[in-house]
């Protein structure tokens, strides 16, 4: 079966780790999903993360952990694609693929641990406290190994994610079967249209529309692949970039609502209220 929008990782069929620098104005903005692992450290940019049923932000600093055909993009921020704006996007990856071990090597008992971790794992992981230090500062040398260090190396990094306590899963809906191409561009689709027009009422039809869908099999396709209504994501969405300006920016906090998409500032308090656990005010407050 075709992955989502087909992605494949630059390097040899015998090679277990991929080293990747990703340098540009905004990272690669379409949903995909390829059979390696995947750590991933943020240097520089920001914008959201959508993975299975979670959206989020990620910022400098961030180290992620996705297992194997997880679908995934990195959307950096709107004025990352902006040519006056020259803003900037760093990231490290290392892709792991344990195909490339054979089936015999899970035999060898001092493998036993790993491949227990790797059955346990599913989704995409936040890596923080001094598990996210540790990784940074392997990630700071990785590019310079080779061979055998960089084999001991790849091993050295997951055997402090295998030991870690310090990663909190942040998608609860775990894809049963791999993306065809077709879905996944649909999606990419969709969620590139969310994320840029859900500052506006935005209507069923014309997100089913844009998926080539009726309504009513739009609504089954998202919820299935989202694990939330149309609604409940872009009301998701617009919390997260009113998170955003109200760390960023000065903005009132009607205008900050307004500028979410939220029409009626008295429903913008109760739904941040209800998602974030604190009013607008006090998450304010905070920074």
């Amino acid at each position: 079966m075709a992955k989502v929008i087909p992605f494949k990782i630059s390097k040899s069929q015998m090679e277990f780790v991929r080293y990747q620098v990703d340098a540009g104005h905004h990272f690669y903005d379409k949903l995909h999903q390829h059979p390696e692992w995947q750590l991933t450290w943020i240097r520089e940019g920001k914008g959201q993360l959508m993975v299975g049923d979670y959206l989020g932000r990620f910022e400098p600093g961030d180290v992620y952990l996705f297992s194997a055909n997880m679908p995934h993009v990195f959307r950096s921020d709107p004025e990352y694609f902006s040519a006056q704006e020259n803003k900037q996007s760093l990231g490290i990856t290392l892709f792991f693929d344990f195909d490339t071990l054979g089936k015999h090597i899970w035999e060898v008992e001092e493998f036993f641990p790993l491949l227990h971790w790797l059955y346990q794992i599913k989704g995409c992981y936040r890596v923080k406290g001094s598990t996210n230090a540790v990784v940074q500062k392997e990630l700071i040398q990785f590019g310079k190994k080779e061979g055998l260090d960089k084999l001991m190396g790849a091993l050295q990094i997951l055997r402090q994610l295998q030991q870690s306590k310090d990663m909190t899963l942040l998608n609860k809906l775990i894809p049963q079967k791999t993306y065809t191409e077709t879905e996944g561009k649909r999606m990419g689709q969709v969620m590139s249209f969310i994320l840029a027009e859900s500052h506006r009422t935005v209507q069923l039809q014309e997100v089913a529309d844009l998926a080539n869908m009726s309504k009513e099999a739009f609504c089954r396709f998202f919820k299935e692949r989202t694990g939330k209504t149309l609604t409940e994501f872009l009301g998701q969405v617009r919390i997260h970039h009113a998170c955003q300006l109200l760390q960023e920016t000065d903005l009132s906090i009607s205008q900050v609502a307004y500028q979410s998409g939220f029409q009626n500032l008295s429903y913008f308090n109760r739904a941040f209220k209800k998602y974030r656990g604190e009013t607008p005010k006090e998450f304010r407050k905070k920074f």
